[in-house]
């Protein structure tokens, strides 16, 4: 059916006054849906020019004027020419990281960026001038081209997996309306000014605005879980005028043109007209295009079909706006194992300065000290990467083979050891702490309360209301009256759109998820909605199969600013005008009439967690109407603030003197195990912020019910800050605040950001938990590096929705969750879970083994390289300080591989404690996060061992075996590969039968090669028992020593965990 702009007008959002105070102080707090905010885009532009971002970033004239021109209001023709298209960028998705031109350069530079890499780059090329040259060329280049291989083929396997989904997406096909009629086109072809035909379950390729639909009304839905991170379906309105053309082809013949707003990154904003001329007057028709009207890109159409403008392609979308490219993360651990590493170059620098020095720097004696800088490359081991890497896939196998977090995949490799060091966890909250499965649990009506165990009686109560009288006759105002009217009251108060799919069943849609479960709660009732279009609500009553119909003369959604929504319908039946409110319990409190239960009541829900809703009715006689709608209409139509017009109407002639019909109470189930969750994290030391979307109220409750806030916190509510002045008094009240729990607005939390940054960041990381309500992507990707920047500490960030994915790539640690709201957070995540509840696990568990671990097998890594380097110096000491190389070709590649590799990497297999009394005392992962197990203090510990043991080794072989020098180099490498076999079982907490298995063929394997090289080893003398027994007592005094102090240590000042596993 047609719709004229009279229609349009009814079905307009209205604006209420901001009745609240700027911020409340409140233990509990109410809540209703979780419908969008519309941010009306002059009121955000202007905001933006009175406290303008902070721009430290120098920027060349070229790019300053390409920005400017770039973001420029754009005008678009209804028929616009292929070259006016050709000025807007392609519609091209690209999430690679690389192209065939930079993949090399790039990768190599990453690779070279890390020190170990870099040193032995210099030092492989080194032994290419031949007085540098000490050994075999491939034993200093063969371990460096492994290391880079194996990056480079998986850098090439992870973009080339990026490729094929950008190429799939890419090549979506697509119907466009020409003047020549329907044409296929891929994704990528689409420009600005194509109009595109879309199909009911079709991706929307990119931003558009709604020209028209099958839907008679010119309504439809679209899914925007994969943008905004929200499930529930959102309604969209075509353009009046367009919608009222006979066949969707008279469009091509339109003469028009849209005028649109910059390319910008709120979703929730949009600012533009259609202009074209009326081919029955022959005059210039413009109209408003809002939010309503349009398409964003990655959304998904949900009922019917629909043509759309073009208006933004490829990265003027919102959706490309919203996100970040992904960067390469680097580990903490890995950072730290860097710095000692230049450590130990100093080391080998001043211990080849010692070694000429010490012999007078006679000679080229520059030369002697690269060529001892070369022979103690070891000390430097090339291979602790190749061990890091092996181990972190091998901790990334053991979280998703975990039969306790089923599903988990690690789609980071480089990152497990980093969930051992998280102190900030950044949560979503829809889809993440929460079901997005809600339920009305309790009614309130002042002498009457239900709950979900007694609504059985409010169905009697119905019947008999129904029954006592013929349809939409008055009755007294007895019980059952009364609750008929609060039935009624949620069943016609709300912005619910019944829909019928394919297979027949009837299925709610709405922008609010609660909106939606009170619906669905007057069907089991006995009032069902059937139908429900812009003019009108039908409702069908159970008890006699009658259908009530009801007009809608206006319509007031919920926004932020009002917390409440309202309607006004005129029964059909009785001809009776009715206008309806619900909302907040803080703003209706005001506008209904005296009562001396609705705050305790209010109270008592909220403290179960339970999403309150104040009902109330106002019935309107027809001249008091008509006086509303006069007035209503003149404000509509005045050119200066509007909007506080119609505000100030809706005030003083309907909001005064309401009915109060009751409270509701709502809950969104939380996800299994959540409240555990949670309260181990806490426990473990982690400070916990949720981010969100939501309004202040939903999330408030949630914080609540989830026990993310304890019950005896205080929450203090920070809400509609629009000036640096009320921040700063905002700032010095929460300054004075301990044990508290902030909630603060998208609106609010800018301003803070964009003047008092540092002050804010300082008081909020200082609080036990933190709630941020209605923030953009954007705001939560700024909310993590802010975060980073001035704490410095490791931040883990989860959520389940596209909207998540640029605050889960900005995090350190990124987390997804697979869930009701699509895989695109999963897809984009670091590690992938299919609940919240397996964080637990993930991180007290798993992230604690995998640092633990990693950080003893650095520092045996590092240890064996210096043992070897120590031997050398003595070695070069004794030979009048001569740079020749005590170890050389198999032995020096043998020495870090098959001889001590298998033994040293067993130790991935290693743990402290089990697995009962890690999640049993979270706070033993507070440990973790000080880094103590790689720290100055264990590298300096490691240094002097090896110190000890290089030079007992060395020392003992040369005055146990004097009569037999020749043997030296035989004699004290046996001795070094069974010391380091003793110092690997030392540091074993519980053996694993690979750990036994690596020592026994270890063993095999050294005594075995020595038949294999007779160069090295004479066996007529290895076999003889002066051999073996000196052998034993060098081993025995470089490593017993250390057993001693373990021994001591366990007794007198054993670790905390010990404790406990006793």
């Amino acid at each position: 059916m047609p719709r004229d702009p009279q229609s349009i007008e009814l079905g307009r959002l209205g604006s209420y006054p901001d009745i609240n105070n700027t911020r409340r102080f409140r233990r509990s707090a109410s809540s209703h849906s979780e419908e969008e905010l519309l941010l009306e885009g002059d009121v955000e532009e202007s905001l933006h020019d009175y406290y303008p971002r902070k721009d430290t970033k120098k920027r060349s004239l070229w790019s300053f004027l390409y920005k400017k021109q770039e973001e420029e209001k754009r005008q678009i023709d209804l028929n616009t020419d292929d070259k006016t298209k050709k000025k807007f960028p392609p519609n091209i998705v690209t999430n690679q990281k690389y192209n065939i031109f930079t993949f090399l350069p790039r990768v190599l530079l990453e690779q070279f960026s890390v020190f170990f890499n870099l040193y032995f780059l210099l030092v492989a090329l080194s032994q290419l001038i031949p007085p540098l040259k000490i050994g075999y060329i491939f034993t200093y280049f063969g371990p460096l081209c492994f290391v880079l291989l194996i990056t480079i083929s998986k850098e090439a396997m992870d973009d080339i997996q990026r490729y094929k989904r950008d190429k799939e997406a890419n090549s979506q096909l697509y119907q466009l309306l020409t003047s020549e009629g329907p044409q296929n086109a891929m994704s990528s072809q689409i420009r600005v000014g194509d109009m595109v035909l879309l199909h009911k379950d079709q991706r929307i390729p990119a931003d558009m605005v709604l020209l028209r639909t099958t839907e008679s009304s010119g309504s439809c839905f679209i899914r925007t879980d994969q943008l905004d991170g929200e499930t529930d379906w959102k309604l969209r309105i075509a353009i009046p005028s367009m919608q009222r053309l006979p066949h969707d082809e008279s469009i091509i013949h339109v003469r028009g043109k849209i005028d649109a707003d910059a390319p910008h990154k709120d979703i929730h904003s949009f600012l533009g007209t259609l202009t074209h001329v009326n081919d029955e007057t022959g005059l210039e028709q413009v109209e408003p295009l809002s939010i309503e009207n349009t398409m964003w890109m990655n959304t998904v159409l949900a009922s019917e079909s629909a043509i759309g403008l073009v208006i933004y392609t490829g990265r003027d979308t919102r959706a490309v706006r919203n996100t970040n490219n992904p960067k390469t993360k680097f580990g903490l651990l890995d950072k730290e194992v860097n710095r000692l590493a230049k450590i130990l170059l100093v080391f080998s620098l001043v211990l080849s300065l010692i070694m000429v020095g010490v012999n007078g720097f006679n000679g080229l004696w520059y030369i002697y000290i690269f060529r001892f800088v070369i022979l103690f490359s070891s000390i430097i081991p090339i291979s602790l990467r190749v061990n890091l890497d092996m181990g972190k896939t091998v901790y990334a196998k053991q979280i998703e083979s975990d039969e306790d977090i089923r599903g988990a995949i690690v789609r980071t490799s480089t990152l497990p050891e980093e969930l051992g060091r998280v102190e900030y966890l950044l949560t979503d909250k829809t889809g993440t702490l929460t079901q997005n499965d809600m339920e009305l649990k309790k009614i309130h009506m002042g002498t009457m309360s239900y709950t979900s165990e007694s609504m059985d009686e409010i169905t009697s109560h119905l019947e008999t209301a129904f029954g006592s009288q013929n349809m939409g006759a008055k009755s007294r105002r007895n019980i059952s009256s009364r609750v008929k009217d609060i039935v009624q009251a949620l069943a016609l108060c709300h912005n619910v759109t019944p829909v019928i799919d394919k297979d027949g069943l009837v299925t709610y849609q709405a922008a609010s998820p609660d909106e939606v479960a009170i619906v669905k709660w007057t069907e089991l009732m006995g009032m069902t909605l059937i139908d429900r279009d812009i003019h009108q609500i039908q409702l069908r009553v159970d008890f006699n199969g009658g259908v009530l119909v009801y007009d809608v003369l206006h319509i007031f959604p919920f926004t932020s600013e009002t917390k409440r929504m309202g309607i006004i319908i005129r029964d059909r039946q009785t001809h009776e005008i009715i206008f309806y409110e619900k909302g907040a319990d803080a703003v209706m409190t005001r506008i209904v009439q005296y009562n001396d239960w609705l705050d305790e009541e209010c109270d008592n829900m909220a403290r179960e967690g339970l999403r309150t809703l104040v009902v109330a009715k106002k019935r309107l006689s027809d001249e008091s109407y008509e006086e509303f709608r006069q007035s209503y209409l003149e404000a509509e139509i005045s050119l200066t603030n509007r909007n506080e017009r119609k505000q100030k109407v809706v005030e003083s002639l309907l909001e005064n003197d309401l009915e109060l019909l009751g409270v509701t109470g709502v809950e969104d189930k939380l996800q299994d195990g959540v409240k555990n969750t949670l309260e181990q994290l806490r426990n473990a030391g982690l400070k916990i912020w949720m981010l969100t979307g939501d309004k202040i109220e939903t999330a408030t409750c949630i914080a609540v019910s989830s026990k993310l806030a304890s019950r005896n916190m205080n929450i203090y509510q920070i809400s509609s800050v629009r000036n640096t002045y009320q921040a700063l008094g905002e700032l010095e009240k929460l300054k004075s605040l301990s044990d508290t729990c902030l909630v603060i607005d998208g609106e609010s939390l800018q301003i803070f950001l964009e003047h008092l940054e540092k002050p804010f960041i300082e008081v909020a990381t200082a609080l036990p938990v933190v709630v941020c309500c209605r923030c953009s992507p954007t705001q939560k990707a700024d909310i993590t590096k802010i975060i980073k920047r001035y704490t410095k500490k490791k931040v883990l960030c989860i959520g389940d929705g596209g909207n998540d994915v640029s605050m889960i790539q900005a995090a350190d640690i990124g987390v997804g969750i697979v869930g009701k709201e699509g895989r695109q957070a999963s897809l984009a995540a670091d590690f992938s879970i299919t609940q919240f509840s397996h964080l637990t696990k993930l991180i007290l568990w798993h992230g604690r083994n995998s640092y633990k671990r990693s950080a003893k097998l650095s520092q045996f890594v590092i240890h064996r390289g210096l043992i070897i380097s120590i031997m050398q110096a003595v070695f070069s000491a004794l030979f009048y300080f001569a740079p020749i190389a005590l170890y050389q070709g198999m032995l020096i590649m043998g020495y870090a591989t098959i001889y001590t590799m298998a033994p040293v990497f067993s130790l991935v297999w290693d743990q402290d404690i089990n697995e009962d009394i890690a999640l049993l005392y979270p706070e033993l992962y507070k440990d973790l996060t000080k880094g103590r197990s790689l720290s100055y203090r264990t590298f300096f510990t490691w240094l002097l061992i090896s110190v000890y043991q290089g030079g007992s080794i060395m020392m003992l072989s040369i005055v146990l075996f004097e009569n037999e020098f020749i043997h030296i180099v035989a004699i004290s490498f046996t001795a070094l590969i069974f010391n380091e076999l003793l110092m690997v079982a030392l540091e074993i907490n519980s053996w694993h039968r690979i750990m036994v298995i690596s020592q026994i063929m270890t063993i095999l394997i050294y005594i075995g090669s020595m038949w294999l090289l007779p160069a090295y080893f004479d066996m007529s003398f290895i076999l003889t028992t002066r051999f073996l027994w000196k052998v034993a007592v060098i081993t025995t005094v470089s490593s017993l020593p250390l057993y001693i102090v373990k021994f001591v240590k366990r007794v007198y000042a054993p670790p905390s965990y010990t404790k406990l596993s006793h």
